[in-house]
C-alpha cells in the first residue's frame, strides 16, 4: 500500500486575516440583529393618555403635546422653516418663515402650495384628503412629508 502524505502549509498571515474576518462577520451579524429587532410596545403595554374636559363637559384624550414646533426644509443652500403650533387636541396653526428672494425665485410654487395645504390641515385637523394642484405635486408632497414628520413627533404616545 502506498500512502501519500499531504503536507498543508498554513501561513500565519492568512490565519490572522481569516480570524479577523470571522470576528468582523460575527460582530456584523450581532449589529444587524440589534438594529432590526422590534422594540415597539404592544398596544396592551402602551400607557393611556389622561383625558381632559372640554368646555361642554365632554372628555377628550390629548392627541398632541402642546407647544410650538419648527421643522427645517433644506432647499439648495437655504433653509425654510415650517412652524407648527398645537394644543392638546388640535392643530392651531401652520406658518412658513418669510422666504428669501432666492427661494421665492427658484421655488415659485412653494408659498402658494404651503398656504393651500396649511388651510386644509387646520380646517380638517388631519392630513388625510389633502388636495393640491397637479403642477405643484412635487412641492406639495415635499411639504406634506415635512409636516407629517413634525406631527408624528408631537403626538402623545
Amino acid at each position: 500500500m502506498s500512502s501519500k502524505t499531504k503536507i498543508v502549509v498554513l501561513h500565519l498571515k492568512e490565519l490572522i486575516y481569516t480570524g479577523i474576518f470571522v470576528v468582523l462577520g460575527i460582530l456584523f451579524i450581532i449589529l444587524l440583529f440589534i438594529m432590526f429587532r422590534s422594540d415597539k410596545e404592544t398596544p396592551e403595554e402602551m400607557p393611556k393618555a389622561p383625558e381632559t374636559e372640554t368646555q361642554d363637559g365632554s372628555q377628550q384624550t390629548p392627541i398632541y403635546q402642546p407647544g410650538a414646533y419648527r421643522s427645517a426644509l433644506y432647499l439648495e443652500d437655504e433653509t425654510v422653516e415650517i412652524n407648527l403650533t398645537v394644543d392638546e387636541t388640535q392643530i392651531v396653526s401652520l406658518t412658513l418663515t418669510p422666504l428669501s428672494d432666492k427661494i421665492s425665485t427658484l421655488y415659485p410654487l412653494l408659498e402658494p402650495s404651503f398656504n393651500t395645504i396649511s388651510e386644509q390641515i387646520c380646517e380638517n385637523q388631519s392630513m388625510e384628503n389633502v388636495t393640491y394642484a397637479e403642477e405643484a405635486a412635487y412641492t406639495s408632497e415635499l411639504l406634506l412629508e415635512v409636516i407629517g414628520d413634525t406631527l408624528a413627533k408631537v403626538q402623545v404616545p
